[in-house]
């Protein structure tokens, strides 16, 4: 009876305005939230200047570093995502280094690295001009750029995989070279099955944005925690910020939503809305596409195949021919080069330096803590991974429940796991955990909890809301006939989930699941910003300790992360292969 009444849309309207309802109530009467709000410090020049002025500024900062490691990322991921698959053994292990050394080590640590560590390798008068020349600004701006094209790399040399093998043969067959398929067959192919994960991760650079503040530049959350310490105006700073990024997460998904309508072949006579909107904003750069095409159409006309090849034309191809072999031979020259330097580099280390602190690095102070430490002054490494565990194993739960929330009919459940799903997903971690240390904990739940647990729940809250999508897209992947096979058993919703839907989905989930403990392990080092001493706090105390060996320090702690996080790695990709077996590569 209850479940038939459920069914009806106006009760799941009125189900919705009464949790609402309830939701308002109890925050304006029942909840005893004494806090003074003060909107006017955003419009009105107080002590300190006009805080609007200032959080204005971060927005643009963060635009601005968007926009210009978006273009990086994109650039160099599609440059290492060909040399994935090029059949030129030093360009191809070149290319895999690169993509699992910066998708295995922190962005933190990555911009740590060249921010504190990098300087170091040039003379005084060198490093003095580095600085001259808003150092940090780049530092956040070429980070986050190449950080982002290792996974964009990936993302492209899966979509290129993914077309069929006879394409290629055929656009070989028929005379084109390498460059004109790659250019007219490959690419606006593999774009257009690629445009939804390169979104995502258009989207995540904006969001790694937010780490700049930790080297110095100020972007939102720096304005943020600016705002925060001089006015002590908690939630105002806070709700600041993350309008900020949510209209930025919005703007970005409906770009990004107009670039895949347009890509998409539709019919000329049955064009929806969005594709008219797309096929008008992106008439001027269609019609400079089309001028250029026809402009380089001029120089490169096919030769008559009735006549022979001129003996100028032949000197141009062998030629050719010479320079692409010249240029292999350079680079493995320097790619020599390189491994000798960075062995020389190495050789230099201060290896007593790395082994009288290699301990504090795994273990902090544990067992020899004080009472104001977290657990006997376990941190570091060890800190790290309990994070990680303890908030991967809580946000599974959460995940799972509001997943299949995602997926339910009744809007009374569906519309609060979304809005739950998409307010999360918009907003950088490291707001999420100011969020949780700064203003929930303390003043709704209030609660005094240390920073590591403060670090760990808003880890839990936002990486549920991940693994909630992984969840939604495994049950979306089970055939609909299976659910309505089970319904017209006589199976009830959660028996069809329990026995049926997640059995299956979460075997196509593993990979995607242990993905995602990666992603939680890396991130564990967004903790230092509250002060947990976990692997990246402990190595910048240690850091500031030794003052002189910036080098040593970074390096050990990028080498940890990446052997733990390439691991995992391995046994993913290890999951992957069993579960869903690989397609034949395509070698370029």
């Amino acid at each position: 009876m209850i479940k038939r009444h459920f069914e009806k849309s106006w009760v799941q309207n009125l189900s919705l305005l009464a949790m609402l309802g309830l939701l308002v109530y109890y925050f304006a009467f029942v909840f005893d939230f004494k806090y003074d709000f003060d909107w006017a410090i955003f419009v009105t020049d107080g002590q300190y200047g006009n805080m609007g002025d200032l959080m204005l500024h971060g927005l643009h900062l963060t635009v601005t570093i968007t926009l210009y490691s978006a273009v990086i990322a994109l650039v160099l991921g599609t440059v290492i995502g060909l040399a994935r698959l090029s059949k030129f053994k030093p360009v191809y292990w070149f290319a895999t280094c690169y993509v699992e050394l910066f998708r295995n080590t922190p962005l933190l640590i990555q911009l740590f690295f060249w921010n504190f560590a990098f300087p170091y390798a040039f003379p005084d008068e060198i490093r003095t001009k580095l600085y001259d020349m808003d150092f940090e600004f780049w530092v956040a701006t070429i980070g986050c750029g190449i950080f982002t094209s290792a996974f964009m790399a990936e993302i492209i040399r899966a979509g290129i995989q993914s077309i069929p093998k006879g394409l290629l043969e055929a656009s070989y067959s028929s005379g084109l070279s390498f460059n004109q398929t790659l250019r007219k067959v490959i690419l606006p192919l593999a774009f257009r099955e690629i445009i939804p994960p390169l979104g995502s991760e258009f989207l995540n650079n904006m969001k790694n944005t937010s780490l700049a503040m930790t080297i110095g530049v100020g972007e939102v959350c720096w304005s943020m925690q600016e705002v925060l310490s001089l006015t002590f105006r908690t939630f105002e700073a806070l709700v600041a910020a993350t309008v900020i990024y949510l209209a930025l997460s919005l703007s970005i998904s409906v770009i990004l939503n107009m670039v895949n309508a347009k890509l998409k072949i539709v019919p000329d006579g049955k064009k929806p809305l969005l594709r008219k909107v797309a096929d008008a904003a992106f008439t001027p750069f269609t019609l400079l596409a089309d001028g250029l095409e026809r402009v380089l159409w001029h120089f490169r006309k096919a030769p008559d195949a009735s006549k022979t090849i001129s003996p100028l034309r032949r000197l141009l191809r062998l030629g050719w021919r010479k320079t692409v072999q010249a240029l292999k031979w350079l680079f493995i020259a320097a790619m020599l080069y390189v491994i000798y330097k960075a062995v020389r580099a190495i050789a230099g280390f201060h290896f007593d330096i790395i082994w009288a602190n290699l301990p504090t690095l795994l273990k902090w102070r544990f067992p020899g803590g004080d009472e104001s430490e977290f657990f006997l002054g376990l941190g570091g490494l060890s800190g790290s991974v309990l994070m990680a565990v303890i908030s991967i194993s809580g946000s599974f739960l959460i995940g799972l429940v509001v997943g299949m929330g995602r997926t339910a009919r009744n809007r009374a459940v569906r519309i609060p796991c979304t809005l739950y799903i998409e307010l999360v997903r918009a907003v950088p971690l490291i707001l999420v955990i100011f969020w949780f240390y700064t203003a929930i904990l303390e003043f709704i739940i209030k609660v005094d909890l240390h920073a590591f647990w403060a670090a760990t729940i808003a880890m839990t809250f936002f990486f549920g809301a991940y693994i909630a999508e992984t969840v939604r897209g495994g049950i979306d992947n089970i055939p609909k006939g299976q659910v309505e096979a089970a319904k017209a058993s006589g199976l009830s919703y959660l028996q069809t989930m329990r026995k049926i839907v997640l059995p299956q989905a979460l075997k196509q989930m593993l990979p995607a699941l242990v993905g995602m403990f990666i992603a939680a392990f890396k991130d564990t080092s967004l903790a230092y910003i509250i002060g947990v001493m976990e692997l990246t706090r402990a190595a910048y105390a240690i850091n500031n300790r030794t003052m002189i060996y910036p080098f040593e320090i970074y390096t050990t702690v990028a080498a940890l992360y990446f052997v733990c996080c390439y691991v995992m790695s391995l046994y993913a990709k290890r999951l992957e292969r069993r579960l869903s077996p690989e397609t034949v590569r395509i070698e370029m």
